[in-house]
């Protein structure tokens, strides 16, 4: 096997494990959905009563109270410039 044989099987064994990589990485990204999407499907149940057990109450008011919060308004809104506002130099 010449050094351009041995070159080429060393890259495409690397390219191998970088391929791995990558769908070890795309199969977390795709659980870490999919946990998501039964979390939100697993409040939306619980908040309408559908479904209650003692370990997701708690877990559904930390929720509700987050909603609560994002969509309490301007108060969480940071503040708009305008012409009297000077602009902010960064740190």
């Amino acid at each position: 096997m010449s050094f351009l044989d041995k070159a080429k099987a060393a890259a495409q064994q690397a390219a191998n494990k970088v391929q791995e990589g990558v769908d070890d990485i795309q199969t977390s990204r795709d659980l870490t959905g999919a946990y998501g999407d039964l979390g939100r499907k697993a409040y939306e149940l619980a908040s309408s009563g559908a479904i209650s057990h003692p370990e997701l109450e708690p877990l559904v008011q930390r929720i509700t109270e987050l909603e609560s919060h994002a969509s309490g308004g301007a108060a969480t809104q940071p503040e708009q410039a305008t012409d009297a506002t000077p602009p902010q130099s960064p740190a």
